[in-house]
């Protein structure tokens, strides 16, 4: 009996634990049941209204007020039901046009809390004067999000600021819908048309683990300040500055952003700003995030992007973040290239070393159903490629096979079709394969890493072989990226040719010249018509002084043997 008092007294947890937010509401049942009452009340009865409509052919503008009543229902239901109404809202491929508009007001167009209730927040975090700290602030706030809102202030020092202010009460709020989540991700997981049963949980249960993050404002701005590391030689990307002495754990200060929301297209437009510029730049830092640097913005829906007045990407909220091994993200980059080059054997092989499938699985009848699927996917053409095609054909296959999404994949697969279904709303027939496979075969070419360069070998070497083909169709679309240059990655090939670690292209290469007793001279002829342009007779004589003096005399003469050996 005194252990149920001390249960009814305790506080939700202040991180996220599964267990522990099951044994708070273990004995706090009215709560759950009143909850789960709520959320079917809402959703059951605009389901009936929905099919009502139907069943009586409503007319269009029916159909809007049924668009607005989602985005209410949504929003009364709180953040947990924002953020799915968020991502939704990227997705113009899913929605519907009328209910699409409704849910981008999600982003930025909520209701917000009382202004004194903002202000008292401010003080009692910062311990000090609204007016102390600011010079200005503005009466009301200028955007309105799930998690907070947002107020434009100037420092005493002159700085434009934006002045992050936390919900109150949200840890109750959050918990217990995560409970409830977790709930029904276990009961209907089963039933489910997918092969995820219990990761369903785990999905859930990262998704937490990252929502308790992103109340923590000064983990927040931790995570902006590594961003804007990873980013700071690239003049095509913007992160706000940080003013830590004026932020805590509910209250965040960052530098004002002068910029158009990027679906303001017409703001764009006006501003001389190209949309397909635009869309390459988002794609490329997304790619950069996932394959460079590992650290991975997991919410880029349209209310935390900018296009600033110059033409960078902002980047305004970094309150769900992840990190990826080097492993994960050399193996990603070379699972792209397995799928574009239609190789289903070591594309399966990353599959289980990404941990979509178990390394005790026997990937042999796998390779012909993912031939099959994806091959469809991905139609005659790489330009016919787009996440929204891989999910739906993907379903059949986890389905039949032993496939499983892991937990931490959930946020990558999220991101990655977020910003799809981003660049999709600023122009309807963008494929994502047009800008991210010119920049991995980049990647690959320039092989900066031992990690990238053994990727390239697995791309290029199969069943002992050299393909030729692959690295013109590599050459060829890395190419079509106006950022590649080309002499850079020729003169870190030839000095990674030349040195120990290249001994085995060398000799694959010497093997390939020579194979089948004749020389493989018309290869050569079509990759050097690729590269003519951009290597002229001046460029490679420079190209060769730089790479001879990278090395010693006593060096270059000892390759020589040992690529006669080669043969």
């Amino acid at each position: 009996m005194v252990n149920s008092n001390q249960n009814l007294e305790e506080e939700p947890p202040v991180g996220y634990n599964q267990e522990a937010i099951a044994k708070y509401y273990r004995y706090r049942p009215w709560l759950v049941i009143w909850r789960a009452i709520k959320i079917i009340w809402f959703f059951g009865s605009f389901l009936l209204l929905l099919q009502w409509d139907r069943w009586t052919n409503q007319p269009v503008a029916t159909s809007q007020r049924r668009a607005t009543q989602l985005r209410n229902i949504l929003t009364s239901l709180g953040p947990t039901f924002i953020k799915v109404g968020q991502a939704l809202s990227t997705r113009p491929d899913l929605i519907r046009r009328d209910f699409l508009d409704e849910l981008i007001k999600l982003q930025d167009d909520l209701p917000p809390f009382d202004n004194h209730i903002a202000y008292s927040i401010i003080e009692s975090q910062l311990d000090c004067t609204i007016d102390q700290v600011y010079r200005e602030l503005s009466p009301h706030p200028v955007a309105a999000a799930s998690l907070g809102q947002v107020y434009r202030g100037v420092l005493h020092s002159g700085e434009e600021v934006a002045v992050k202010v936390q919900r109150p009460n949200l840890r109750p709020i959050l918990t217990l819908d995560l409970y409830l989540m977790r709930l029904g991700a276990r009961w209907l997981g089963p039933f489910l048309p997918l092969n995820l049963g219990h990761d369903l949980t785990l999905i859930v249960d990262e998704f937490g683990s990252k929502l308790f993050e992103e109340i923590d404002y000064i983990n927040e701005a931790k995570n902006a300040e590594k961003f804007a590391a990873n980013f700071k030689n690239d003049p095509e990307v913007k992160v706000p500055f940080i003013y830590r002495e004026y932020s805590r754990v509910s209250v965040l200060t960052l530098e004002w952003i002068h910029g158009f929301k990027l679906t303001d297209l017409d703001a764009v437009r006006a501003a001389g700003l190209d949309p397909d510029e635009l869309i390459r730049i988002g794609v490329t830092s997304g790619l950069r995030q996932l394959l460079e640097h590992g650290f991975f913005h997991a919410d880029p829906h349209p209310g935390n992007l900018f296009a600033t007045i110059d033409g960078r990407m902002a980047y305004i909220d970094f309150g769900m973040m992840d990190q990826l091994d080097e492993d994960t993200k050399e193996t990603l980059a070379s699972a792209v290239v397995q799928l574009i080059n239609r190789d289903y054997q070591s594309l399966a092989r990353d599959f289980v070393n990404l941990g979509f499938l178990t390394p005790d699985t026997d990937i042999n009848p796998i390779i012909p159903a993912l031939e099959k699927v994806l091959g469809q996917a991905m139609g005659e053409s790489v330009a016919n490629f787009n996440f929204k095609t891989i999910t739906d054909e993907f379903s059949e296959l986890m389905y039949e096979y032993p496939f499983r999404v892991p937990a931490k994949f959930a946020l990558i697969i999220r991101s990655l079709i977020t910003q799809e279904g981003l660049a999709l709303s600023l122009n309807p027939k963008f494929k994502i394969v047009e800008v991210s496979y010119p920049y991995v075969s980049r990647r690959l070419l320039t092989g900066e890493s031992p990690q990238l360069r053994k990727r390239l070998l697995e791309v290029l070497i199969q069943d002992g072989k050299f393909q030729w083909q692959r690295l013109e169709n590599m050459i060829a679309i890395a190419r079509s990226d106006q950022a590649f240059d080309l002499l850079p990655t020729a003169q870190l090939g030839m000095q990674y040719l030349m040195s120990e670690e290249g001994q085995y292209l060398r000799h694959q290469l010497l093997l390939a010249l020579t194979e089948d007793e004749r020389l493989h001279t018309e290869e050569v002829q079509r990759i050097w018509s690729l590269v003519k342009e951009d290597l002229q007779p001046q460029k490679i004589f420079g190209l060769a002084v730089n790479v001879f003096r990278e090395f010693s005399t006593e060096g270059v003469a000892a390759l020589l043997p040992t690529a006669i050996s080669s043969r």
